[in-house]
């Protein structure tokens, strides 16, 4: 069997609200090839919980937005960023209910209904659009609907991206200044083992966060951090890699493999309090907004309490709430609570922080354009600027449908410069190599759980200098492993993954370490004060990290 070459106009790498946002848009003007690694449906947007964060009351307003933002992302956030995310915001919720989503709605005092409100940690006021506990599952369902009815948009699923398609594939030598393009990938068919060639005049990267890397983690398991790995061995800029936000209400269960169950903020907007093995609340002398503050105080000091008392988890308590109530308000959480012995409205829910979203990525200008010509990136891929040193609550969402739509703009402006001055240059086939072996087969699952816990253990929620060299030293080792193997070895989907994963754990620790002060949701205990100058940390393959304040346009 010959791999096989597709073309298109546009490539979506990853299927959640980025990509399917951006593949409704884009094919109103040409032909887009979306390819998935799993299931169409499997993806971070599809376990988002608590909503989508949006001005839509009288009481509200753009600048409080805007305000909370800067404030939660520890004044690293790039104001027109965030200007920009909170300002299109209104006009893209409107545009998900056309396309078929159906937010929680709550009846007027007059009559009729407006759409229901909550709040999350962090927002001053409510402004949380929800379909109940199960938003991301609603607007991954809606856009799935509509991109189904769309003619000129074809689906691949159980595909894996490998690499990008530049000239380095052609060998051409480029000069240091001269600019890179991206002409598609190349896709593993994760069923048939084949490689095949998807050439696309322009491509966009959707393949959301790195939870994956981390032992514990609310993400899917497909989040390998896939796209991150392929720009960045592409040569694309990368940066704030060391801002990893630990969501601090996973489930706590003893047994629990694969992802953990997310207990999602909104439950302590609603009036949830944290409490330790004593019954004790303990945020209230933490920070002024107590059980509301923002996550990366909550995850690091629930973090405190575990080694305070030397205990595997604290509870979050939702008791003073009748069970009518949550079992509307909070379905899937009472639902999923109650398959493990828990009534939440009788029951402290044990919870503990685990791996949940990624603040930095591949970085971008405020119209989805990373450094790589004809290279586009949205959702947690990407490092728009919005979440500085770490995300307000229910952002991430509206991250990417506002900035896939602004990729979408600027897209369509270069597909025309493309059609008239560009060529699609004639890429090699993947030249198939090395042979399936069962007992290096194994070894590939067992670095995979070694770059899990080595990434727990020494780069989680609090840092040391010592642990991070630790950290440096062994991801080296696995990483030069790792690629031995990749060299040697037929390709699978899950060799792709480990490889990925060891690129973005690398990542993660030179950015963490680069970094010599505590900032947002990136704590080192040997330097626990912020710097004086608020700088991120930019990567490139083959330099040295750089600190830079990084200005967008």
């Amino acid at each position: 069997m010959r791999p096989k070459k597709f073309e298109s106009d546009f490539l979506i790498i990853g299927s959640g609200i980025a990509g399917l946002a951006f593949a409704i848009k884009a094919s109103r003007i040409g032909t887009v090839n979306i390819v998935t690694k799993k299931k169409e449906s499997d993806s971070n947007t599809n376990y988002a919980q608590g909503g989508i964060a949006s001005v839509l009351s009288p009481g509200d307003s753009f600048d409080k937005h805007i305000e909370d933002t800067m404030k939660a992302g520890a004044g690293l956030g790039n104001r027109k960023a965030v200007d920009l995310l909170v300002r299109s915001g209104p006009e893209r919720i409107r545009e998900l209910v056309e396309w078929g989503t159906h937010f929680s709605e709550k009846k007027r005092p007059g009559g009729g209904a407006v759409l229901d409100l909550g709040r999350e940690g962090g927002h001053s006021m409510n402004r949380i659009v929800h379909a109940r506990d199960l938003t991301g599952q609603e607007v991954e369902r809606a856009l799935l609907q509509k991109v189904s009815e769309i003619p000129n948009i074809q689906l691949f699923e159980n595909h894996t991206g490998v690499d990008i398609l530049t000239e380095h594939q052609l060998q051409i030598t480029r000069r240091r200044r001269d600019s890179i393009h991206c002409y598609g990938a190349y896709i593993l068919d994760n069923t048939t083992g084949m490689v095949n060639t998807f050439n696309a005049k322009m491509t966009l990267l959707a393949t959301g966060g790195v939870g994956q890397v981390y032992l514990h983690t609310t993400n899917p398991d497909i989040a390998t951090g896939d796209g991150i790995a392929m720009a960045y061995r592409a040569g694309a800029l990368i940066a704030d890699m060391e801002f990893i936000q630990f969501h601090p209400t996973a489930l706590y269960l003893p047994r629990a493999g694969g992802p953990r169950f997310l207990i999602s903020e909104a439950v302590r907007g609603e009036g949830a309090v944290l409490v330790n093995g004593r019954g004790e609340r303990f945020m209230e002398r933490v920070h002024p907004l107590k059980d509301l503050a923002p996550r990366d105080i909550v995850a690091r000091t629930i973090d405190m309490e575990l080694k305070k008392y030397g205990v595997t988890n604290v509870y979050l308590d939702i008791t003073s709430k009748s069970k009518k109530f949550l079992m509307h308000r909070f379905p899937n959480i009472y639902a999923r609570c109650l398959d493990e012995g828990i009534d939440i409205s009788k029951d402290p829910i044990p919870v503990v922080p685990a791996a949940h979203y990624l603040c930095g990525g591949v970085v971008s200008d405020l119209d989805g354009k990373t450094s790589i010509e004809n290279l586009y990136v949205s959702g947690e891929s990407a490092c728009t600027g919005v979440h500085g040193a770490n995300r307000l609550a229910s952002n991430s969402l509206l991250e990417g449908i506002v900035f896939s739509d602004q990729a979408y703009r600027k897209a369509d402006e270069n597909l025309s410069n493309f059609n008239r001055t560009g060529t699609m240059p004639e890429f090699p086939d993947w030249s198939k190599k090395g042979t399936f072996d069962l007992e290096e087969w194994v070894l590939v699952q067992h670095d995979i759980e070694d770059v899990k816990r080595l990434m727990w253990d020494y780069v989680g929620i609090v840092r040391s200098d010592k642990r991070l060299q630790k950290a440096h030293k062994r991801i080296l080792l696995l990483a030069e492993d790792i690629h031995d193997y990749y060299k040697k070895s037929t390709i699978t989907w899950r060799i792709v993954e480990l490889r990925n994963l060891a690129t973005v754990a690398k990542l993660i620790i030179k950015s963490a370490m680069t970094r010599k002060d505590s900032i947002g949701l990136h704590f080192n205990a040997d330097h626990p004060s912020p710097g004086r100058h608020k700088v991120n940390v930019l990567l490139q393959a083959d330099h040295e990290p750089k600190l830079v304040k990084l200005g967008r346009s």
